[in-house]
């Protein structure tokens, strides 16, 4: 699959985002192409999990704030996604939080067996419900619409029902002096209880978000197993990272 976007593809995008419910005619004009290019975009667009067709045209899979984030170093998101799919084996049990980089993770799953996921994104059903040996559990709880989340105390309490192998973590930020940051509080919640929940941490962050520090600490990089993160993080901050007893997976 080619997971980069196309110049026209992102207008239409912004199309879409800015007013949803536009007819491929509406496009076709709008971009001076031909209905037909339009309908191969929307169904490039549709395979890398941004819109929803209907007929005659298409609406944005998801809020305006999360399509943002989606298309921010979007090669690299799909690239640690992968990775860290490739570490999930058959009858696993794992945790996903909400992260745009973690709930792409169950994409890459097919051909998997007896996956047993729990999860608190609305996203990741975007993605799993196209592989039926997915078995997945979403926790109750206050839905958060900007990061199609579900936060709060009935998900925590949720989660303490469940231990599992893996818990693969998106994070607002991350370095070494800081650590891991979230922009929410409940997230960074949602985040900690996952982690006391798996037997073993896996952060799944792009080198973007290296000194981006959130408003909410979250935990220091050390207590986290795994960073599966992209190539372009400065070698001297993964040797940094690597002194902290981190193992660090480059994509």
């Amino acid at each position: 699959m080619n997971t980069s976007l196309s110049e026209r593809e992102r207008k239409i995008l912004d199309l879409l985002t800015d007013e949803s419910n536009l007819t491929v005619n509406e496009i076709s004009k709008r971009l001076d192409v031909s209905r037909v290019t339009v309908r191969s975009d929307f169904s490039s667009l549709e395979e890398k999990g941004l819109i929803v067709r209907m007929r005659g045209g298409a609406f944005p899979s998801f809020h305006p704030e999360i399509l943002e984030s989606q298309r921010t170093m979007m090669e690299e998101k799909i690239k640690i996604a992968k990775k860290a799919a490739s570490m999930i084996t058959d009858g696993d049990t794992v945790m996903i939080n909400d992260g745009t980089t973690s709930s792409l993770i169950p994409k890459f799953l097919l051909g998997k067996r007896d996956i047993r996921i729990v999860t608190n994104s609305t996203l990741i059903f975007t993605y799993a419900r196209i592989n039926p040996s997915l078995h997945l559990t979403l926790v109750g709880g206050e839905f958060r619409a900007s990061s199609e989340a579900v936060v709060g105390p009935v998900a925590l309490k949720d989660l303490e029902n469940y231990h599992v192998k893996y818990a693969f973590l998106g994070t607002g930020g991350y370095s070494v002096e800081t650590g891991l940051t979230s922009q929410q509080a409940d997230g960074a919640e949602i985040f900690r209880k996952m982690s006391d929940q798996a037997e073993k941490i896996v952060v799944v962050a792009d080198s973007s978000k290296y000194g981006k520090n959130g408003f909410v600490k979250i935990f220091p990089l050390e207590r986290a197993d795994i960073l599966i993160t992209d190539k372009e993080l400065i070698p001297d901050v993964v040797r940094q990272i690597k002194e902290k007893s981190l193992d660090i997976v480059l994509v």
